[in-house]
């Protein structure tokens, strides 16, 4: 059986040129443990826009109806050589109905079902994913399931980092994302104490209202003191940035320091002797990192990343934490949308301005077939 569909692919090429571009692809049988989808529901993530927008000059773009082509400035055009010419799908997750699988027992076993899977071509009619990690979504529609990976896994994984390196409490930076709702929502069924930091006052009060205990606004003239309030209450050591440029992180530190120094006896030129630890696991400011090392010594800035993180875990863990967010997809894992686009809505101007500066609250919903 031959099918076919429609298939978005972005291809940047060496001379600064990035072309996002939806065509009429031929997909492939599944074999052994793969199974074909129908994909019905993708999201754009902030780690989709890497390879989908990046840097890329869109509002002097070249826009015709299902093709983009977009000037790539240094020095992120030099920064992806390894892509140059290659021409790549885009979507790491979504959901739709399995209409055909490979003879593996595991992928005979989800023909016919709806599930939520992550083959990395999700924005497309059709893709093939690994029946291993598909997630079948039972009585659940594929809005409802479309955001049931990358998200909820990271959340989760965040607390299990936590855990892991001896934590009772973490600092969140950009807090009232879907993402960071669910961080809240675990913690406070974990009991893991959380430090929520956003830039709106509504964005306080909409965690409040989820029953966050503390919120700091970085908006503030008084932030700082707020920061080390709440680190010095919660204990919070241990942070995860999704902003990457500019202070956040550095400011996170100087307040840990702060508070850790606070509840020394004697004065060291060193600094105290806290363990003080921020991972960055996104880039929605593209700017320099900026650090200004007041912090003593006793700190590590690092990246997070959620493969290297669930093949470190290991699969008991993974599967455990997979079965958590299937029983909860509309309750702790729930996810909202601003806007729903098909594959050709995904490339028109006011999208592609909109859904790239991934504002809180405010995430796109692809559905392939209209």
């Amino acid at each position: 059986m031959t099918t076919t569909g429609k298939q978005l692919f972005t291809t940047l090429t060496s001379d600064g040129k990035l072309t996002l571009e939806i065509s009429e692809e031929t997909f492939p049988e599944p074999t052994g443990n793969q199974v074909l989808v129908k994909m019905e529901a993708a999201p754009i993530n902030p780690s989709d826009l890497a390879i989908l927008t990046g840097a890329a000059d869109f509002d002097n773009a070249e826009y015709s109806p299902g093709t983009v082509v977009a000037d790539m400035p240094e020095p992120f055009l030099s920064g992806q050589k390894g892509r140059h010419g290659q021409r790549l799908p885009a979507g790491n997750e979504g959901a739709g109905e399995v209409v055909a699988a490979g003879d593996g027992d595991m992928a005979q076993a989800l023909v016919g079902q709806r599930v939520a899977c992550v083959p990395g071509n999700a924005f497309s009619q059709y893709a093939i994913a690994d029946a291993m990690m598909c997630l079948p979504l039972g009585e659940h529609d594929a809005e409802t399931g479309a955001s049931s990976f990358v998200n909820p896994m990271t959340a989760l994984g965040f607390v299990e980092t936590a855990k892991m390196e001896g934590h009772e409490a973490i600092v969140h930076l950009a807090a009232a994302s879907n993402l960071g709702r669910m961080l809240n929502r675990i913690c406070l069924e974990d009991g893991m104490k959380l430090v929520n930091i956003v830039r709106r006052d509504e964005h306080m009060k909409l965690l409040k209202d989820l029953g966050a205990t503390h919120v700091v606004n970085s908006s503030d003239d008084d932030y700082m003191k707020q920061l080390r309030a709440a680190i010095d209450e919660t204990g919070a050591f241990l942070g995860f940035d999704p902003i990457g440029g500019g202070q956040n992180t550095d400011h996170v530190l100087k307040a840990m320091e702060q508070v850790a120094s606070s509840r020394m006896d004697e004065y060291s030129r060193y600094g105290s002797n806290q363990d003080k630890k921020m991972y960055m696991y996104g880039r929605l400011d593209l700017s320099p990192t900026i650090l200004t090392p007041s912090y003593g010594l006793q700190w590590t800035v690092s990246g997070w990343l959620l493969t290297p993180f669930l093949q470190k875990v290991g699969m008991e863990k993974v599967v455990a934490m997979r079965t958590r967010v299937q029983q909860n997809l509309t309750g702790t894992f729930a996810s909202e949308y601003k806007e729903t686009v098909d594959l050709e809505g995904m490339l028109t101007k006011d999208a592609i301005t909109d859904y790239r500066q991934m504002k809180t609250g405010e995430k796109y919903l692809v559905k392939p077939w209209g």
